[in-house]
């Protein structure tokens, strides 16, 4: 799969269910929730694979685009095609910390307070236009993100399993805009640059819509995944094996963007153990039980793009992450 363009190329090889008594177990659960979300999503494959490798892993997703490419359609198909709850945060300049983790009222018939939790605590969660809140805001969600757990007035609510932050952002958009904090895009497990459709996607979508007027119908999109499910697939996760060869391909390459000459800041120990995890679930959805190089190069990009800086000079020449990233793996010895 290639993933090193900037910016990214779609997958368009899509596995149709009739085969899935061909795969694995394992791949044939993931697939059908892929075969669910395309009841409605034209494209978009290595969008959709990635955001069901981060639910597998327990990480947050960050989606950014223009306007009008279905990322946040993409995440309210995902959260139809899992059976669990589901809720939506539209981000704004006003809004406050406590209208996402919920505020304590006071009972004055009983002279008690008592917590009416926010749309955080749900399951899968979508937040809309992640950027245009401010600090004091996005502040709110670094304990949740990281621990999955607020603290409201000396108490610890837990978060129910699963916990997916599914958040989307604009990047041409600066007018009433705020950047995220370094510490908070660190705790998004991965993030996705979508592009355009191709022209033959771009057709595929009229197609299909021609006939429908308003918001795309999400009524035929079946929760195919349980929480049991997703629970399965993360023991068997754990089971896949890593070569010694392959844990030291990682650590190289995280540690090359600490030295290199066009990056300011950087990639942080989470990183990579996130990339460890995400290529564990890679080899697992292909039905292999240990991980290859191919593995960690597919998902390096999407977890190393956000958790680095370049220096002034590289943004200056045109450079991105994603091509910062081309090049240390192009560099770094592949390990046979």
């Amino acid at each position: 799969m290639d993933t090193m363009n900037d910016p990214i190329e779609h997958n368009e090889n899509i596995v149709p269910s009739t085969v899935e008594n061909t795969m694995s177990p394992n791949t044939a659960k993931v697939q059908r929730i892929k075969d669910e979300v395309a009841k409605v999503i034209v494209g978009q494959d290595e969008l959709v694979e990635l955001m069901i490798i981060s639910m597998l892993c327990d990480g947050h997703v960050l989606l950014e685009g223009v306007p009008g490419i279905a990322k946040t359609l993409a995440a309210k198909t995902l959260a139809k095609s899992v059976d669990t709850g589901f809720s939506r945060i539209q981000f704004t300049s006003d809004l406050m910390p406590s209208d996402i983790l919920g505020t304590s009222v006071f009972n004055m018939k009983e002279s008690t307070f008592r917590f009416n939790k926010g749309p955080i605590f749900s399951n899968i969660i979508l937040i809309d236009e992640i950027n245009r809140a401010p600090a004091k805001t996005q502040s709110a969600l670094f304990e949740v993100m990281e621990e999955k757990q607020i603290s409201i007035d000396g108490t610890m609510h837990t978060m129910e399993f699963p916990f997916l932050i599914i958040a989307t952002q604009n990047p041409i958009e600066q007018e009433g805009t705020y950047r995220l904090p370094e510490a908070q895009l660190d705790r998004f497990f991965i993030k996705v640059s979508i592009d355009y459709p191709s022209f033959a996607e771009e057709v595929n979508i009229l197609h299909r819509f021609k006939n429908q007027v308003g918001t795309p119908d999400l009524s035929h999109v079946e929760p195919v995944c349980t929480i049991k499910d997703i629970k399965d697939l993360q023991s068997q996760i754990a089971k896949i094996y890593t070569e010694e060869h392959i844990i030291d391909y990682i650590v190289k390459i995280v540690q090359e963007t600490r030295q290199h000459g066009k990056i300011y800041l950087g990639a942080s120990p989470r990183s990579t153990l996130a990339i460890l995890r995400a290529s564990k679930a890679v080899a697992l959805i292909s039905g292999r039980d240990f991980v290859i190089p191919d593995d960690i190069q597919y998902v390096a990009p999407h977890i190393l793009n956000h958790r680095i800086i370049l220096t002034p000079d590289a943004e200056m020449s045109g450079m991105t992450p994603y091509k910062v990233i081309e090049q240390i793996l192009r560099e770094v010895e592949v390990p046979r």
